[in-house]
């Protein structure tokens, strides 16, 4: 099991519009996405030209950022990484796909996820819902 490529940066956000116009207006960042539903907010940025996408998100519970590496076979990927002592946390979806969150030792957040729904960037790209 490798990672492919740290995708996505999910950070908490307690005021989303506020963190996309700084990541937009101060920081110089690319406004991708800026969706609202399911009663939470989230709002993709591009601040490299590339990856990582920084993923703005206000139902992220805590204050730590989740960084998202990308992995060929999530299922696959799960098994090695329980068989070496890992401990996953509930899954979930974000629109690539889906994502299994865990912990570092030491308090660190990151997640693993199969992309399977690689159109979704370009599905939301230029949305603006608030």
């Amino acid at each position: 099991m490798t990672f492919e490529q740290l995708d996505f940066v999910y950070m908490p956000s307690a005021d989303v519009a506020s963190d996309m116009a700084y990541f937009t207006d101060v920081l110089g960042g690319r406004l991708i996405f800026a969706v609202e539903g399911m009663g939470t907010r989230v709002a993709m940025v591009d601040l490299t030209g590339g990856p990582p996408r920084v993923l703005l998100a206000g139902h992220l519970e805590g204050d730590q950022p989740v960084l998202v590496y990308r992995v060929e076979h999530l299922e696959k990927a799960m098994r090695e990484l329980e068989r070496r002592g890992w401990q996953p946390e509930p899954t979930f979806e974000i629109p690539h796909g889906p994502v299994c969150p865990f912990r570092t030792p030491g308090g660190h957040r990151l997640a693993i996820y199969q992309l399977k729904r690689p159109e979704a960037g370009e599905h939301f790209e230029g949305r603006r819902d608030f």
